[in-house]
Parts: C-alpha cells; structure tokens; sequence
C-alpha cells in the first residue's frame, strides 16, 4: 500500500494556512490572554503543538536515513492495531481532557512572533515526513515518546498528529470567542486612556 504522503502534507498545510488567517494578526495581549488560570492561551496552544510535534524528530530523521528498525517491542506489540485508531477518535473530542505531559506543559508568556515559529515549525516538520516517503507507513510502527507501552502504525500516527494539531487550534479558536477575549477596540481604548 502505497503513502498517503500528498493527502497528509496537504492537511499539515491546511493548519498552517488557518493558523495564519486565524491568529497572524493578533497582538501578544490576545496570543497570551486565558480565561483562567488552568486555561491556555492562543499562544500556549500553539507552543504546545511545536513541544510535542518536535519529539518525533529524531525518530522522523532515522526512517529517513535508512537507520530505524522496529523493536522487538514494536513488532509484536497487541497494541499496534487498536491504540492508534483509539488516539485519532479521543483526539477528535474535544470534550475530553487529557492530562499534558510536563515537558509539553507551554510556559506562561508566550513570545508574539508564536505565529511565525509556528509556520516555520510546520515546514520542518513536513520536509521531515516527505523524507519518510522512502519506508513503508503501515510496516513502520511508532512507540508514543510520551506513553512508552503505547504503540501505533506510522500511517496512522500521522494522522494522530494531524488531529492533535486539530484539536489545539479548535480549542485556540475558543479561546478567541470567550467573554473577556482582548478585542482589537478594547486594545485601542486601553492604549488610548494611558
């Protein structure tokens, strides 16, 4: 079966394109501003994606380089078939909360050029998948950098990856409609008062 490689950078595109319009033109009040405490901003949102998508760069880089062999693990594993069709579907609720690993907790205050490295994040990113196109998606199987037992076919890890990314910018664009949500004319007449 061959990849899917043209339908999974298109999609990868397509959150690049909607991050831009979406949030490309907020200011670092708006990127930084949460509703609470335990909340994330649009900003946070964003660094949280790049956080977590980086941790598949080194695995990304062997399957390129012709270097990574599935592990004993990973060969026999009863998860392979079942754990990454479960990730896609609980990625897909967003009424479900999942507890963030530390390491891909964003800090509090987010730089405003969050767009930008975002955008740039993306195409590293993608130029690392094209690179995979030489191995077979659905032979290759990933362990989650993550939850270590966890393990899925690469095929559909990427599409794990693209809900996941899915998901934060729909959660970024609730943000963005909550009472309290820093509009540009509140912005201009704070500006404007000081």
């Amino acid at each position: 079966m061959a990849n899917n490689l043209e339908g999974v950078i298109s999609q990868f595109q397509e959150i690049t394109n909607e991050v831009k319009a979406d949030f490309g033109k907020l200011t670092s009040e708006q990127l930084n501003w949460k509703p609470g405490a335990e909340s994330w901003s649009v900003g946070q949102c964003l660094d949280h994606l790049i956080k977590s998508n980086e941790e598949f760069f080194p695995e990304l880089d062997q399957l390129a380089a012709g270097t990574r062999k599935n592990s004993f693990w990973q060969k026999w594993s009863p998860l392979s078939g079942i754990a990454g069709a479960f990730l896609v579907n609980s990625l897909k609720k967003d009424g479900q909360k999942v507890k963030t690993n530390q390491k891909m907790t964003p800090p509090s205050d987010i730089e405003d050029d969050i767009v930008e490295r975002f955008e740039r994040h993306q195409e590293e990113f993608v130029q690392k998948i094209h690179k995979t196109d030489n191995v077979d998606w659905n032979r290759v199987v990933l362990t989650s950098p993550f939850v270590k037992i966890m393990t899925y076919k690469m095929n559909v890890g990427l599409i794990a990856l693209i809900e996941h990314e899915k998901r934060h910018v729909r959660q970024a664009k609730r943000v963005m409609e909550m009472d309290g949500f820093p509009t540009a004319r509140k912005i201009k007449s704070a500006e404007a008062s000081i």
